[in-house]
C-alpha cells in the first residue's frame, strides 16, 4: 500500500502542460503579509476577541443559511377589524392573580399580541410586595403546553361545548344527589355560584381534595390550640429558625412573603449587627 501512487484527475495522471501550469500557480494572488506589529495593532483598534468570534458566527450562520434549503414563506395577515388600543410588538400589562393549590399571588402578565409572555409580582400588594416564587414564574410555560387537552372530550372522543354541556345537564335531570368535587377554592364568587349549584339539588354535597393538602397541620392544631387555622410565621421576629423538613423559602405554605421576611434577619448592618441562626433537618439531602 506504501508504494501505491493515487491522481487526483486525469490531468494530473497524464502530467499535461495545463496541470503543470496550474500546479506552479496554486495561489495566483499574493498573500497578504503579516508584520510583527499585527497584534498590537488589533488591540489598538479597539477590536477584542469578543467581536471576532461574534463576527466569525455571523457568517458562519449566513454561509448555512444560504447553503439551506429554501425559507418557508410566512405572511402577516393584518386585522379586518383591530381592536382598540392594540399596536402589533408592544407589550400591554395586566394585573392578574395566579392561584394554585390554595395559594393566591397577586401579579402582573406582559401580554404581547395577545400573548402572555412573561409574569412578574404586582409592586402595589402590601403583602407579597411584589414578590413571586419558581412556581408562578413557570405558570405562563402552561399556556404553551402542546401536550394540554385543546377540547372537551366525551366516550373518548372529542365534543363542542354546546354538546358536552348538554350532556351534563341531561345526566343531572335523571341523577339524585351529587358529589362535587373540586380543590380548595378562595373565590368569593366561586364559592357562591357551588352553593346555587347544589342547592338546585337536594341532598348534594361538595368534597375538597388536594394533591398537596395541610389537612394534617390543621388537624394538630386544632388538637394543640383549639383551631382549625393554617399558622402564619412571623420570620423578621425570629432570632433562631428551625425546620423539620419545610422548604418554606421554596414551596411550603406562603414562600413569598417567608423569604422577604427571613431575608430581613440575614443582614448585618450598623444599626442591625446580629444575624438570625438558621438550623434544617432532613430526611435526606
Amino acid at each position: 500500500m506504501a508504494n501505491k501512487k493515487y491522481w487526483q484527475s486525469f490531468s494530473e495522471y497524464n502530467e499535461s502542460e495545463q496541470h503543470s501550469k496550474l500546479s506552479a500557480d496554486e495561489f495566483r494572488e499574493e498573500l497578504p503579509s503579516v508584520s510583527p506589529d499585527a497584534g498590537r495593532e488589533l488591540e489598538s483598534s479597539g477590536a477584542t476577541r469578543r467581536d471576532f468570534l461574534k463576527y466569525l458566527g455571523f457568517s458562519t450562520a449566513a454561509a448555512a443559511l444560504a447553503a439551506s434549503c429554501e425559507t418557508p414563506v410566512r405572511k402577516a395577515i393584518p386585522f379586518v377589524n383591530k381592536p382598540d388600543n392594540f399596536v402589533p410588538g408592544i407589550a400591554d400589562y395586566y394585573a392578574t392573580t395566579y392561584v394554585c393549590d390554595g395559594e393566591s399571588v397577586p401579579v402582573v402578565a406582559k401580554v404581547r399580541d395577545g400573548r402572555p409572555i412573561k409574569i412578574e409580582g404586582n409592586t402595589l400588594s402590601t403583602f407579597t410586595k411584589g414578590g413571586t416564587s419558581a412556581k408562578v414564574q413557570a405558570s405562563v410555560l402552561d399556556l404553551y403546553d402542546t401536550s394540554r387537552q385543546r377540547f372537551p372530550m366525551a366516550n373518548g372522543n372529542a365534543v363542542s361545548w354546546e354538546q358536552l354541556d348538554k350532556m351534563v345537564v341531561d345526566a343531572l335531570a335523571g341523577s339524585g344527589q351529587i358529589v362535587l368535587l373540586t380543590g380548595t377554592v378562595t373565590s368569593p364568587s366561586a364559592k357562591q355560584l357551588i352553593s346555587e349549584f347544589l342547592a338546585k339539588y337536594p341532598g348534594s354535597k361538595q368534597v375538597q381534595y388536594d394533591a398537596l393538602s395541610y389537612s394534617g397541620m390543621l388537624i394538630a392544631n386544632e388538637s394543640s390550640y383549639g383551631k382549625r387555622a393554617i399558622p402564619s410565621f412571623r420570620f423578621e421576629n425570629a432570632k433562631v429558625v428551625v425546620s423539620l423538613g419545610a422548604d418554606f423559602l421554596g414551596t411550603w405554605l406562603d414562600p413569598i412573603t417567608f423569604q422577604r421576611a427571613f431575608a430581613s434577619t440575614r443582614k448585618v448592618s450598623s444599626v442591625q449587627t446580629e444575624m438570625s441562626k438558621f438550623y434544617q433537618f432532613e430526611s435526606f439531602l
